[in-house]
Formats: structure tokens, sequence, C-alpha cells
């Protein structure tokens, strides 16, 4: 090889070294690109994950008049929704949300009695949009919104199933009436047709003679001939016979009717206060007002409408709303408060106060009450606090005087079986009291914060004592003012 073929290799050696560096540059741009958008893709991908919400708790809380969902998670959340027919469903799509165990728990919440949701289904619709499908038994009127975190719970989406026609409650407590006096007109006539089948059976035969040699012959037997009855349905008082529903009729037994309203605090997403051992109030309230009710509706002329008769919460605007619509001629509400220390004790009596609190306690408990809604999750979108603001300026000094009349019966009868916190019915700002035409009170049945009466308040046999107080007081009241006669419209 010659000197000037060595020299040409070496330049083309050159030559290529220098295009593969020029190659080279103009590659690296575009490498250094995709290198950082892999990079920036894997660290969205990264903050999407980190910014993705977890489900903390599912809660799902049946009742006749609405059913709750609860979703509670450790970031807000946002959903969209929207109702197919045929078959009634709900859909909800939930953004920033991967599925998770804890989200599928939802499925075994709900229960067959459920009187709004048949079944439910999650899926991950989306890469970061979790989609939740509830079977509906009937069609509703769905109110889903969130709530911010309050007491012991995180930010929390909230699905309320309303029904699309609400029942009339005053329609409701006729119809109850109507079936107690069928029930009891019935037993009337199991009675009387059972006595008249007694009297319509044959005579036993006569013995046959133990010996014919030395025993008379028998006397004939005698006959016993039945003495004709009137017809059962005859002989049933014209007030007890079963009668069909119609407007006239029910407006005539409306106003005799006397309807209380009882209000077992707090319910669902709100325990209300705990005792030391795990006792919530919430529990205790309803089942001594279950017992109230069915004590005062053995009175033919009392009917009893509960705010709520179930473990559900129900807004303090919604439990003063209820007792007007059935133009209550009471309202009693039902607590076992806690206080800021143990060694509190005794059930007290309030009633609405048209300026300041006549304690400190009382002022310090009216707060505490009022809060519920904060802590059992109100929808602000429909939560029209102008409304409760005029209810509240529409509250006449004769409602608080009558008040005061029904918490002194109250008081001075359950002083009877337990210890009183203060021997005069005391006045604050309870939300909960402003119907302005309903005499209403407020019952701290005892602390429960107490040790010693967080035990009592477990006790059936208090539980009964306290109905019974409670019951004499009501009836005590009614006799000391007798409720007018006033027309109560069905609509």
């Amino acid at each position: 090889m010659t000197d000037n073929d060595s020299n040409k290799k070496a330049a083309r050696r050159s030559a290529l070294r220098a295009m593969g560096a020029l190659v080279l540059c103009f590659r690296a741009p575009q490498a250094l690109a995709a290198s950082v958008a892999s990079t920036n893709a894997n660290s969205a991908s990264n903050l999407a994950n980190n910014n993705s919400s977890a489900i903390v708790a599912v809660r799902v809380w049946p009742a006749p008049e609405y059913t709750r969902v609860t979703l509670e998670s450790d970031k807000p959340l946002a959903a969209r929704h929207f109702l197919t027919e045929s078959p009634e469903r709900l859909v909800i799509d939930i953004e920033g949300l991967e599925l998770s165990p804890a989200l599928r728990e939802l499925l075994a919440k709900v229960r067959a009695d459920d009187p709004y949701i048949a079944g439910v289904r999650v899926g991950q619709n989306t890469p970061r949009v979790v989609r939740v499908v509830l079977d509906l038994k009937q069609a509703v009127a769905p109110q889903i919104f969130t709530l911010a975190p309050a007491a012991p719970y995180q930010n929390r989406l909230v699905f309320d199933l309303f029904p699309k026609q609400e029942t009339d409650p005053l329609l409701a407590l006729i119809r109850e009436k109507e079936a107690a006096e069928h029930e009891a007109a019935q037993s009337v006539q199991d009675a009387l047709g059972e006595l008249i089948g007694r009297i319509d059976k044959p005579p036993l035969p006569a013995r046959p003679p133990l010996a014919a040699a030395t025993v008379p012959p028998p006397s004939p037997p005698a006959v016993i001939t039945p003495v004709p009855l009137p017809p059962v349905a005859a002989v049933i008082p014209a007030l007890l016979a079963p009668r069909p529903l119609s407007s006239a009729s029910s407006q005539i037994k409306l106003d005799r009717l006397i309807v209380i309203a009882l209000d077992p605090g707090h319910g669902g997403e709100d325990p209300g206060a705990i005792g030391p051992t795990g006792l919530q109030e919430k529990d205790v309230v309803l089942a001594v007002a279950l017992k109230l009710r069915d004590r005062l509706n053995s009175n033919p002329n009392i009917r009893v409408m509960m705010t709520r008769d179930a473990d559900f919460f129900v807004p303090l605007q919604e439990r003063v709303r209820k007792a007007r619509r059935v133009q209550a001629d009471l309202f009693v509400s039902i607590h076992a408060d806690a206080f800021f220390t143990p060694k509190a004790k005794g059930a007290s009596v309030f009633v609405l106060s048209d300026g300041a609190a006549t304690s400190q306690a009382a002022r310090w408990m009216a707060n505490r009450e009022n809060a519920a809604d904060m802590v059992g999750g109100v929808n602000a979108a429909v939560n029209d606090v102008n409304v409760l603001k005029a209810m509240l300026d529409m509250s006449t000094t004769a409602q608080i005087k009558d008040s005061l009349k029904l918490g002194a019966e109250v008081l001075g009868q359950i002083g009877k079986v337990g210890n009183l916190h203060k021997r005069t019915v005391e006045q604050a700002g309870f939300a909960v009291l402003k119907a302005p035409d309903v005499p209403s009170i407020l019952v701290e049945t005892a602390f429960i914060s107490n040790p010693e009466e967080e035990a009592r308040l477990r006790d059936p046999n208090y539980r009964e004592e306290l109905v019974e107080a409670l019951a004499i007081g009501i009836a005590r009241y009614f006799a000391k003012n007798p409720p007018l006669a006033r027309h109560r419209p069905l609509t």
C-alpha cells in the first residue's frame, strides 16, 4: 500500500468521524426532549397519584324518609351524576379517585330492607374516575353535596336519596288513627263473637244411669233456648266502627286530635354526646322517645309525630318544619348531653329565650346543640338560614310563656325519678325550639358524660320511669291548658 493510499484512508476515517459527530449534534436535542418529556410524564403521573383521594370510610343510613350514603375521604371529592329510567338508576362519577377495597365495602353496606336502594355497583370508569351505580327501588330526587371536615369526620361526599313525592305527615297521622280505631273495633267484634259462640253451644248430654235397678229413671234434660241477640255490628258503638277515610270525616277527626311532636336529638352521622363506656346519645334518646310515643298513643285522642323514628340525621330546621306541618300542639326534644366536666349531673328542661341565656351553662349547651347540623351534615344548597332566622323573629311572647308552663310541669315530674341540674326551667337560643306557634321544650334527661348517669340511662327500668314522668308532665300541662279547637287543613 502506498503512502498516498494510506493518506486517503486516514482522510476518509476523519470525514466519517466528523459526519458522525454532526449527526449526533442534530439528534441530541430530540433525544434530550424525548428524555425530558418522559421524565415530565412520570412526574405528572406520580403527582396525579399523589393527588388521588383515599376513601376512609363508607356509610349507608336507610330510613323511610330518605337514605343517605356517605363517602368519607382524606381529600375533597368532586362528583357528577345523572338519573336513568326503566330501570330507575342513579349514576355518580367521582373524580380523583381510584377503586379500592374500602370503596368496595359500599356493596355490603346496603341492606335488603332499604326503601330506596336495591343494589350498588362500583367500577373504574376511566383511570381517575370511579363510577357508582345505585339500582333504585323507586324514583328519587337526589341531593349530592360535599361537606368540609367537622368533628370526627374528614371530607365527606354525601348522596341523599329523597322520594320524588313527599308523603303528607298529617295524612299519615289520620290513617294511623283510622287503623287504631279499626283494630279496636275488630277486638270488640272478636270478643262479642266469642261470647255468642259460647251461648250458642248445645247443652251437654245427660249422663246414662249408673244402675237401672237402684237409680230412678233420669229426668228429661233441660232444654236451653238461646236468647236472641242483636247482630254484632249493632252492638259496636258507631264511633268504633271502621269507616272509609273521607276528607270531611278526616277534618272532624283532626279537630279532636292532640298532636305531639317528639324529637329524639341527633341521629345518623351525628352521634351526639358519647358516654365514658361508649353509650351514644342518639341511641338513648331514640329508645326513650319510642317508648314515650307508645305511651302517649295509648290515649285515643293523642297522636305522636316523630321527627325521626330510626337512626338517621334530621337537620334542626327540618325538625321545626315537621312539627309545623302537622300543626303540633307541643314539641318535645329529648337529649342526654355532655359537659366538659364529668361531675356535671342531673336533668334539665330548656325553652327558647327571646334574649340572653339564663346561665352560662345554658348558653354553652345551646351552642353545642346548634352545632349538630355541622356534624350531621346539612346540604347548604337547600338549607335556607334566612327561613330559620325568620322563625326566630316570629317567635312570640305567648309561645315562650306556654313553653315555660309545659317545661315547669315536665321538670317537676322528672325531678321525682332522678337528680335535677337546675330546679327551674332555663332559657337559651336553641335552634330546634324556634317553631313560632308551637310550645316547645328541650329535655336533657341526664348527663351522659357522668359515669353514674350514663349507667342509669342504660338501665331499662330508669328509662321506663323517665317515660312515665314525661307523660305525666305532658298530661298535667294539657289538664291546665286545654288545646284550643282549631282548623287543621290537610294541605
